[in-house]
Order: C-alpha cells, then structure tokens, then sequence
C-alpha cells in the first residue's frame, strides 16, 4: 500500500564498531511486537546479523533493512556494520536515509567511527540523533559520556531522556519533554510505567526544560519573538518547533538506552515518530540529465525515479537491488530506464525485507524503500527513472581503497568462478576493487582492510567454491639508464634454404623522466631499407617489456636506431626484430642500467595525538613529509612513501592510532631506487626468476 510520504521514517544505524546497532534494531522490533521475543549476536539470532560471515565473526558485515509500524508511522531501520572495512554499507544507507540515528558505546563514549559517520552524515545533509546505548555497564558515567559528545560535536548536543540508575541495574529514566520518570520492566518487552518527577529530578527537568525552549526558539524566529515576548513558550508552541529544530541542527537530542534490556527504546521511537526527519522534509533532490543539465526531481512528481544504494546476490534468489523512491511510485510489470547502463529494466517481483525474510508487495510509494528481484543490468549507485523524463541521481562517492592483496588460484581451472565472483562482489560492494596489474603480472584486489579482504575471501570460497591465497603484490620497479652507450648487432641464421640477415646499430642515451620509451631513427643512404624500421621498433619495444636488468618495464630511454646493413634475399622482418632486440640489450647493459621505484602520495588524518608516532614511522619507511593540515582535532599528514614500504601499511596505522587513524593512497611518480636496496631487489627477482625456471 502506498502511504503518505509525511508517515514514513527512513534511518540508518551508524556508529563505531560494538556500540550495539544491531541489538537496538531487534530491541525496536520487540517493541512494534515483529518479533516475539529479542534474539542475541552470541547465537546468531538477529533479525540483522543473518548472513554466514556475520554470524561466524558475530559482527556486522552487511547494511540490513528491516520496518516496523510506531504510532502509525512506517519505520524503515537501515542497521549498518561499524567496522570501516565495511562503510560502504553505511555510505550507502545515509545516502537514502532522512535522518542518521547514531549510536555511541555508554562504556566508551564517541570513538573514531562515530566521527566518522557524523562527517558522512554532514556531508549528505541529514539531521542526527545520538543514542548512548549500553547504559546498563559497569561504571557507565552519562554525564562524562554527554561532555565527551560535547566535546566532540558542540554545545547543541542536547539529552532527551536521563539514566536515574546507570549501571547493572538501570531501568529508570528521567524524560525532559514530559517531565516525567519513566519505569522499564527489565524483561525486554520494552514495557514502561510512568509518574510525574518529582525531588531532586524535577528541579533537573525544569533546567533542562527551559534550555530546550531555547534551541527550539533559535530554530524559528516567529516562536523566537514570542520566547522574548512571553519569556517562554507553550507545550504546544514547543512541540511544534521541536520538529524544525532537529532539521535545523539547532539542537542534537540524546536518548539513554540498554538495548539488550530493551530500557529507554520505546520512548525514543516515540519521539522519531512525532518528530524525526520523514521524506518531506527533502523533498526536492538535485538530479543531472543526459546533456548534463542540473535540475531535480521531486517527492511530488508523477514519474517514478528511484536510487539503487546496495545490490546482493542471495542464493536461490539471485540480485536483489535495494532501492528509494524519490517521487513516484513502482509496480511489476512497468518498465524503467536506467541512464547509468543506459537501457530499460522490466521490473519484476518487488518485496520488503525484514532482515533476510521478504514479503511480496504490490507498489512501492514516494519516499519509500524497497527491494527489487533480478534487474538485468542495474548496479549499485544507478538511478532508475520513467523512460519519459532521463535523469540520474547523485550517486555515493566511495573512499578509494587503502590495502592490496596478489590473489592466487588455490586450483587451476576455477579461472571462469572466480572472474564471476570477483565481478559479482564489486558489483556489491564498490568498495572492493580487483585489477591485473600487465607490468607486474598479478591479479590484484583492494579493499578497506585486512578484515575486508578476508571476508572478501570468505565470499568467494563460500559463494563461489573458489579457494583464494593473498600473497604481497611485486613492486611494479622499472628500469633506465644512467649514462649513454652503443651497440652493433648483427644476426645471421643459414638452415638449408632461406636464411636471416639483419645487422643493427643502435645508440641510447637517458630520457627526461616519465617520458617513456621514445625510438627514433637517423637513416641515411641506402645501408637499410626504411621497411625494416617498424621491425627494429618492435624488437626494441619487446625488449623494453620483458625487461633486461631485473625483468621490470624499460622506461626514460632515447633510442635512435641510426645505421645497419642489410641482405637482398635473407633480411626480412624477423630477422631485423631478433636484431634491434638484442642491440637494444647491448647497449641498455653497458648504460649503467639502474631500478626506479614508484613513489605513493600517502594523506593520513589522525587525531593530534598520534601526530608524532605516524610522522615517526614514515619517516622510518623512506617516506617525505609534505606538509601538515589542521581539520577540527585531526591533523592531515601529505607524504611521499616509497611503495615498497607500504605492504599493510593500514594495518600498522591502525595499531599506532588505537585504530583511529585512517589513510589514502595515489600513485605520484617513478624516481630512482637507492643503490643499497637496489641489489635487495634485483636478489628477490633473481630468486623468484629461479623458482620459475624450477616449475
């Protein structure tokens, strides 16, 4: 059934790792009664957390979608994993998400993943709400907690409800609104009595109460006037402007909960069913069309267009792509355009999902999400739109990847299953990455971290029945030269019959840096026919691609192929190819033939307090700092580090930061590799050159 847009409450559950979103999504459903009874991570019974990775590592891994009815509003509940290996399930969820519920660790206060999704939040726009979750710990200090939130988000941070009894015990909550104490029964039903406070904790509420007021008159200016005129505003006046001022940011409410006791949860639904963020309040988003004209599309809109954010292949299902619809609404049965492919999509069945359970649906309204099953051809970030009006939506734009891995075949022969796995995991998740590396000869994959590329691992033998080992990918080192040389080279061949005849002469000399192999030639009079040049050329080129002093691409060379002589009957083009070839090696051998190795542009943002012990460590791998940038209280590091001291350098940051530094990696530029390590490298390539030869 299609419902008013103003009903609906789509939110993503981000946060740091371990700071209980999954338990807070089951604790919602408990108390829209969706579920019977609460389920736990340590069996593996959440309506969330059901696929084999999950389960096994008991950690999010995959962005769930799951919805519960609250005071006749539709919650659609994105729950999101929190490690950073896995954000571009978060990314995806905020980008779909009118508001973002961000859940903080009671025990622990704001970590790294919580900057981190409230910067993502900030950058697509979305209102916030804070949970403290875990209220029911050993020593939970909420007030400490409320300071740190401060501290790290701004005075605004404001709490909607009060632990009265932190700690193993806690049931009891003070709510500022409606000046009330609310009692949990602690048998997670999410079940509540509530009284008027009194004492100590009324004398609390009417401060807090009368800061409320304040943020909310900030908000409007009409109720700002009638704050001075008055001195206050009324229940209804505030209420009203409660609304405006979380769209508004001029204040962040806070709600204190234990999501496994179910404590304080039904109380916060309440408050995002009167006043969270719905569809309305974005109702316009920006949208490009074919020319690349700026426009947009809007929730009032009769043509349907939607945004697909995630795409899965679940077994015996095949593709389901999960999509929002941004003004109009879907049927099976009609046909849509996808710009980003550009061709149609029949669509087919449509579900909603509740964790992996889906449920046929009939149409899918305005600022609704949904499922789709089986697209041809439409990914994650495609926009799908009326074949009448083309427009594409903005689509996420991912962090590039930081950690590399050679993959290896456990078993030949599974070259077809692991080229469909490999595409069928980026398709669902762009943050993972894989490319054959021509000078190097590997297949390399990226991705987020090491956890993301062994659950990446996991997928393909699980998925696929590929078994993979990752192995540290080679340095793609090149070679040069370093001073000019010559060489004549003459090839002669005589079997019976035809023979080969070529003689070549060559001079090289060092080229500018980065200019590639440059061949020219200086003919004059009748020694070599000038038919015979592209031969030379090409024997010269394959030369430069096998390699001479360490098997690595040639690069930065002059080559002028100036004289030779040739035979009538016996040169023909083979034969000049052998000899330009082996001049070429002659010459390049008596040049002071050297190894240049890439250098990476490394931006690394940590918290100040790890500035010292990261500058440290990359001075220790080679690395130059460029330069150092305040952003709020992190620091941004740019570097140039020799990518031969950079295998698992993600790993190393995190383990230096308490995992709160993160980096990116771009390639910058080839310069020559110091002499000491130069013989290091040129004994690897020798040795694995042997063990080749062996097989």
């Amino acid at each position: 059934m299609i419902r008013d847009p103003q009903t609906l409450r789509n939110f993503a559950l981000v946060g740091h790792q371990g700071s209980g979103k999954t338990m807070l999504s089951e604790a919602m459903l408990a108390c829209a009664g969706v579920i019977k009874r609460m389920g736990s991570i340590d069996t593996g019974t959440t309506v969330s957390d059901y696929h084999a990775s999950e389960k096994e590592r008991q950690i999010s891994v995959h962005a769930s979608l799951m919805h519960c009815m609250w005071m006749e509003r539709k919650f659609n509940i994105i729950d999101t994993p929190g490690y950073l290996d896995f954000i571009s399930e978060g990314l995806g969820a905020l980008r779909v998400g009118d508001f973002a519920l961000v859940v903080v660790n009671a025990a622990a206060g704001p970590e790294l993943g919580t900057d981190q999704v409230w910067e993502y939040a900030d950058q697509y726009g979305l209102p916030k709400m804070i949970v403290v979750n875990g209220v029911d710990k050993e020593n939970v200090d909420f007030e400490m907690v409320l300071e740190g939130l401060r501290d790290h988000f701004g005075e605004k941070v404001f709490p909607m409800t009060l632990p009265l009894d932190s700690g193993p015990g806690f049931c009891r909550l003070l709510d500022v609104m409606r000046t009330e104490e609310i009692d949990y029964v602690r048998d997670g039903s999410g079940k509540f009595t509530e009284k008027a406070a009194a004492g100590e904790a009324l004398d609390r509420v009417k401060a807090l109460h009368r800061e409320l007021i304040e943020y909310v008159a900030e908000a409007d200016d009409t109720l700002l006037e009638t704050y001075f005129e008055q001195g206050s505003l009324t229940e209804d006046q505030l209420r009203s402007g409660v609304h405006a001022a979380i769209q508004a940011q001029s204040f962040i409410p806070v709600f204190a909960t234990s999501a496994t006791q179910n404590v304080g949860v039904a109380r916060m639904m309440d408050f995002i069913a009167k006043y969270g963020s719905s569809p309305v309040d974005r109702r316009e988003v920006p949208a490009v069309d074919e020319v690349g004209t700026k426009g947009s599309v809007a929730l009032g809109d009769s043509a349907p267009c939607c945004y697909v954010w995630k795409t899965i292949s679940e077994p015996h299902v095949g593709e389901l792509s999960f999509f929002r619809m941004y003004a109009g609404g879907v049927r099976p049965g009609i046909e849509m355009y996808n710009p980003n492919r550009d061709m149609t999509e029949k669509i087919g069945q449509i579900f909603t999902l509740q964790g992996h359970e889906r449920e046929k649906v009939a149409e899918v309204g305005p600022g609704d999400l949904g499922v789709m099953a089986k697209l041809r051809d439409t990914h994650t970030g495609n926009t799908l739109t009326s074949p009448e009006r083309k427009v594409r939506l903005p689509a996420v734009l991912y962090p590039k990847p930081n950690i590399h891995g050679a993959l290896f075949l456990t078993h030949k022969g599974d070259e077809d299953k692991l080229a469909e796995g490999l595409r069928t995991l980026h398709e669902e998740d762009p943050t993972f990455l894989y490319h054959n590396n021509l000078e190097t000869g590997e297949l390399v994959i990226s991705g987020q971290g090491e956890l993301h590329l062994e659950v990446i691992r996991g997928r393909l033998k699980r998925r696929f029945n590929v078994d993979i080992e990752l192995r540290e990918p080679r340095v793609p080192f090149r070679e040069t030269i370093r001073k000019k040389s010559e060489a004549k080279y003459r090839h002669k061949k005589q079997s019976g019959g035809a023979g080969q005849f070529a003689e070549v002469w060559m001079r090289i000399e060092p080229g500018p840096s980065d200019s590639g192999v440059d061949f020219r030639e200086s003919l004059v009079g009748q020694n070599v026919d000038r038919v015979f040049v592209p031969s030379v050329e090409k024997g010269v080129q394959a030369a430069c691609r096998e390699g001479i002093h360490a098997g690595y691409h040639v690069t930065d060379v002059i080559i002028n192929f100036y004289d030779g002589k040739m035979h009538p009957v016996d040169s023909k083009d083979i034969a000049f190819q052998i000899a330009g070839k082996e001049a070429f090696r002659e010459a390049f051998k008596a040049a002071k033939p050297c190894l240049l190795e890439p250098i990476i542009l490394v931006e690394i943002r940590v918290p100040e307090q790890y500035l010292g012990d990261v500058m440290g460590d990359i001075s220790s791998r080679r690395g130059r700092i460029q330069g150092v940038d305040a952003e709020g209280r992190f620091r941004v590091v740019k570097a140039q580090v020799p990518q031969m001291e950079l295998y698992r350098y993600a790993t190393t940051l995190r383990s230096l930061t308490g995992g709160r530094g993160l980096h990116t990696e771009e390639f910058d530029h080839y310069e020559f590799l110091p002499g000491e390590l130069e013989s290091k490298v040129m004994g690897i390539a020798e040795a694995s050159r042997k063990a080749a030869g062996h097989h």
